[in-house]
């Protein structure tokens, strides 16, 4: 029989001092029991003696001091595990909201994992096409990698998000695919996109999703991305699936992991963030990754909102640090009607030259993407000279790649939400654009991937325009 406890001595913000305690421990599950017979939840963040401070989910509203009775469970926040959590949707603490029956688990388990062992890993190899040219060609994703999309107030990044949910796969093998999607802070009706557009495209079949929402309780955020994480990782490491885990907004939790640290009296770190930041945020994204001896794997996206558009601002400063890159999306590009606006110069992906190449992408990828890197590069600084000295000042040769930025924006970067672009589709679309350049132009390509590729699309141009031609003079 478990003890009860009348002893709550004072109340902060979600936070709840009980006295007199005994034997807790932390992370522990508590049961607050109002006058009113309603039940309340919480855990325990920090244990002095006979004292316990305890985070209320649901927030401490209407909770008496004196009347009030607090019940510690003896065990941490656990999620029910099992194959039948594909295609549902829970709220942040694993509970049903979809209308659904409730799940009869295989097993529970505590969602307060452990990071890989560094020891225990597996090194990211192997390619998984987003669909998204972007991505795909430039800032390639491979299996068991971390890597981040940061985005602004106000940008496409969950519609972004919901293209990679849908389109994601790995190529070359018949391998069971899952995504697990977490969902923290957001609006009804960002949740209701997220939710309908699953459901309208069939994805919903191999996802589960995981949602909380912007007026549910700010510390119920905290536990969101475990969640994900523990249903993650028993679809990855138990079932043998490789798992796409995508979160959004980690800005979201990162100011919940504030609110608490406030509530707590701690001392504010950089721009009043906690300063244990960093490690809160290594607890939650180690987790991604792959395991020796274990066929299944776990990559993640983590998205988040820069405040201010400021990327040195500690949260997408730390998940820099901790994670192998970064998507960015920027408002200049959105401004200029490209979508996704994805800057590719300021991108990276860490891991890109270990996921593509023979018998991954193709031979011809690495050589394509830094040519269209250097290429675009080279075409942004032609824009700049053009803006102080004026188009007449640029060379002929600045003018071609002035020419083939905007190009590029418009056509690579830029494709509709339906569109799944293969990677044959990326780089062939990539040499196309190649093509309005002097072979002597294309000095990061290797000779024999210009004969093989190049003379190609060349080919296709000349065919074309003695037609254009015989337009030109036909009778009228």
């Amino acid at each position: 029989m478990l003890k009860e406890y009348s002893t709550i001595t004072k109340i902060s913000g979600p936070l709840i001092l009980v006295e007199e305690v005994e034997g807790v421990k932390y992370e522990e599950i508590v049961e607050v029991k109002l006058p009113t017979g309603e039940i309340r939840r919480g855990r325990v963040l920090e244990v002095d003696r006979d004292k316990a401070l305890v985070q209320i989910f649901e927030g401490t509203t209407g909770i008496d001091v004196t009347k009030s009775k607090v019940k510690f469970l003896g065990k941490g926040i656990e999620l029910g595990l099992s194959m039948d959590m594909l295609g549902r949707v829970f709220d942040g603490l694993g509970r049903p909201i979809d209308k659904g029956p409730k799940i009869i688990p295989e097993r529970r388990a505590d969602i307060n994992g452990a990071p890989l062992n560094p020891y225990a890993r597996d090194y990211p190899n192997e390619f998984i096409q987003t669909g998204i040219s972007a991505i795909d060609g430039l800032n390639t994703l491979v299996r068991g990698q971390k890597l981040p999309i940061f985005s602004g107030s106000g940008l496409p990044h969950n519609r972004v998000a919901a293209q990679i949910a849908r389109q994601a796969t790995v190529l070359g093998k018949e391998e069971t695919f899952a995504v697990v999607f977490g969902a923290m802070g957001i609006t009804f009706e960002e949740a209701d996109f997220f939710i309908s557009d699953f459901r309208r495209t069939g994805a919903i079949e191999r996802a589960v999703l995981f949602i909380n929402l912007a007026d549910d309780p700010a510390v119920e955020r905290l536990a969101t991305p475990r969640m994900a994480f523990t249903a993650a990782e028993y679809l990855a490491f138990e079932k043998d699936t490789h798992v796409l885990v995508i979160l959004t907004d980690m800005t979201n939790y990162c100011e919940a992991l504030r609110q608490v640290s406030a509530a707590r009296k701690e001392i504010p770190g950089r721009r009043g963030d906690p300063g244990y930041l960093y490690t809160d945020l290594a607890t939650v994204y180690e987790r991604a990754g792959r395991v020796m001896g274990k066929k299944g794997s776990i990559t993640l996206i983590p998205i988040l909102t820069m405040p201010e558009d400021d990327k040195t601002h500690p949260i997408p400063d730390l998940t820099g640090y901790i994670t192998e890159g970064q998507v960015i999306l920027t408002r200049p590009l959105h401004r200029k009607k490209v979508s996704p606006p994805i800057d590719v110069l300021p991108s990276l992906s860490r891991l890109k030259d270990k996921g593509i190449g023979p018998e991954k992408t193709r031979e011809d990828h690495a050589d394509v993407f830094n040519q269209l890197f250097a290429a675009y590069a080279r075409g942004k600084e032609a824009q700049e000279l053009a803006v102080i000295l004026g188009e007449a000042a640029l060379s002929d040769t600045d003018k071609l790649y002035l020419k083939f930025s905007a190009v590029f924006e418009e056509r690579y970067v830029s494709q509709g939400e339906e569109e799944n672009r293969t990677i044959e589709q990326t780089l062939d679309l990539g040499w196309e654009l190649l093509s309005v350049f002097p072979r002597a132009e294309l000095k990061r390509i290797r000779e024999e991937y210009l004969d093989k590729y190049l003379t190609r699309f060349k080919k296709e141009e000349t065919a074309a325009e003695p037609e254009k031609e015989a337009e030109m003079v036909a009778p009228t």
